[in-house]
């Protein structure tokens, strides 16, 4: 399955507030989030503000699509929306994610290696 990763950037005069609103996200998300096909889904928040995402998915395409048909999701983006730098117009965090390319991996190396002694 894969591993999609990506950044984007909080407010960071905002860091506090956008911690305290990732403490008890919406119960109505959170089941979005997994029906739509988000797995083992982390955030990660560096003292700047960079924001860093990783998950699992089947299609990562098709699990941002799905999370656009959950009525909860324009909702949680239009609140979401003020704490994020950088977004152009009125594009919304879930749509300025670009994943990043995965240059490493630990495991499928060493399944290389021991595949190639074998």
């Amino acid at each position: 399955m894969p591993r999609i990763c990506f950044t984007l950037q909080v407010d960071p005069a905002r860091l506090d507030e956008y911690r305290a609103r990732h403490e008890r996200v919406w119960p109505e998300m959170l089941t979005a989030l997994a029906e739509s096909g988000w797995r083992d889904y982390s955030l990660f928040l560096r003292e700047d503000g960079l924001l860093v995402g990783v998950l699992t998915t089947d299609d990562f395409a098709a699990a941002q699509a799905a999370m656009q048909a959950h009525d909860v999701n324009a909702r949680w983006q239009a609140e979401m929306a003020p704490f994020f730098l950088n977004l152009h117009d009125d594009e919304t965090a879930d749509r300025a994610m670009r994943p990043l390319d995965e240059v490493f991996n630990l495991d499928a190396q060493l399944a290389a290696q021991t595949g190639a002694q074998a």
